[in-house]
């Protein structure tokens, strides 16, 4: 299936490992021109730039300054921006709301909410400018099912989610389409890295991290499948959005969890 991605600009947040690597990869083997931006360039990330086209800026994209930045090169490089992934995020486990102080609330929005804020704020002008284009923003099921130990992230993901419909909104009738991924448990760093959080779910029942994100985890927590989202399959669904096949497809928010939410 020829997704007309050829060519298309294609910025990412947040894209050097985990799904925002997965993503990036997936836009660039579509023969898009792709620009990643977070802290620091991977390893990871330098074997895809080897591959594709692919370019990188470093910066705080929880900044408005990093997410101007990060758009600028973007269109200096390649003259305008076709798409947006907004997928940068991070949380850690929290173990009391009543521990959390307001720095750490602050964090957690900066984040995971006004760094899409600032980035589609950046990109939009561009995106109206060539005509339309497309925003797909990477929540999580946490924005519909908040658990008490990630509390600030869960709120901050239901703003994106609340954003996601509001810009669809406002946005549609010019010619741009924005739309959310919402994934459950997906095999990246953020649980299989040392410290991560398998490691924590692993402590708590008494085995291994790797037991613990191939069947504590999808045990406990209900998913259907049985097993965890890998990156992949979070990515193609970024890139079929971004997409002219769903051309029609806006203010929708699509959840890959492997059927752990059971209600709708």
């Amino acid at each position: 299936m020829d997704l007309e991605l050829t060519d298309k600009v294609a910025v990412v947040t947040g894209g050097s490992k985990g799904i925002g690597l997965a993503v990036a990869e997936a836009f660039a083997r579509e023969g898009a021109r792709v620009v990643v931006g977070s802290r620091a360039e991977t390893a990871e990330l330098a074997a895809v730039r080897e591959r594709y086209d692919v370019g990188f800026v470093p910066g705080d994209l929880s900044t408005a300054e990093g997410a101007e930045a990060l758009v600028r090169a973007a269109v200096e490089r390649h003259g305008g921006v076709d798409v947006l992934v907004n997928n940068v995020g991070a949380t850690e486990a929290r173990g009391d709301f009543l521990a959390i102080d307001d720095t750490q609330w602050q964090r957690g929005f900066e984040v995971n909410f006004f760094s899409a804020v600032r980035a589609s704020r950046a990109a939009l002008p561009h995106l109206l400018a060539g005509g339309g284009g497309a925003i797909v923003n990477l929540s999580s099921i946490n924005a519909r099912m908040p658990f008490p130990a990630v509390v600030d992230y869960s709120a901050a993901k239901a703003a994106l989610s609340s954003l996601t419909k509001a810009l669809s909104e406002e946005f549609a009738p010019r010619g741009v389409r924005v739309n959310a991924i919402a994934p459950g448990p997906v095999r990246t760093p953020f649980w299989t890295a040392p410290g991560g959080f398998a490691e924590t779910v692993a402590a708590q029942a008494g085995t291994t991290a790797q037991q613990a994100v191939d069947e504590v985890v999808p045990r406990q927590w209900g998913i259907s499948t049985g097993r965890f989202t890998e990156p992949q399959e979070v990515a193609d669904l970024a890139v079929f959005l971004a997409s002219a096949r769903a051309a029609n497809i806006t203010g929708a928010e699509f959840v890959i969890d492997g059927g752990q939410i059971k209600t709708t």
